[in-house]
């Protein structure tokens, strides 16, 4: 299969912190290294995990540690997906893009992790999972 490059979207999704929330944790980890941090807010499951979000309705993404990422959809509606693997440098960085053919994100796509201060260059690529619709604790 060849995939067009006028078919090709590519989005790339930044975390946006407040200074409170980045001071407050010093940007280390909970369990030392293990790329998980203490911050990461609760999230209550709201129904049954979906394989895709259309890409037209995510209207931002919080990037949680090397292991979670949070999409808005709509203004109220939230999904996490946890990653099946660390993805190292992602909670560091909070910077990622992708690329897929479909208008669609999906748990079979794959991120690739941004470093900011070297101009944006690729850091590492990782694959996302399910999206958990949840209820984010305040």
């Amino acid at each position: 299969m060849t995939i067009r490059p006028t078919a090709l979207v590519s989005i790339t999704a930044a975390l946006l912190l407040t200074g409170a929330c980045a001071a407050a944790t010093g940007g280390t980890s909970a369990a030392g290294n293990d790329g998980h941090r203490a911050d990461v807010p609760a999230a209550r499951p709201t129904g049954a995990p979906v394989s895709c979000i259309s890409l037209g309705q995510i209207s931002e993404s919080r990037v949680r540690d090397d292991w979670t990422i949070d999409f808005r959809v709509g203004v109220r509606k939230w999904y996490r997906v946890n990653l099946p693997n660390r993805c190292s440098g992602l909670g560091f960085e909070r910077a990622f893009s992708y690329a897929t053919s479909l208008s669609q994100l999906c748990s079979t796509d794959i991120i690739t992790v941004i470093q900011q201060g070297g101009g944006g260059a690729p850091r590492g690529s990782c694959g996302l999972g399910q999206f958990q619709p949840v209820e984010l604790a305040k």
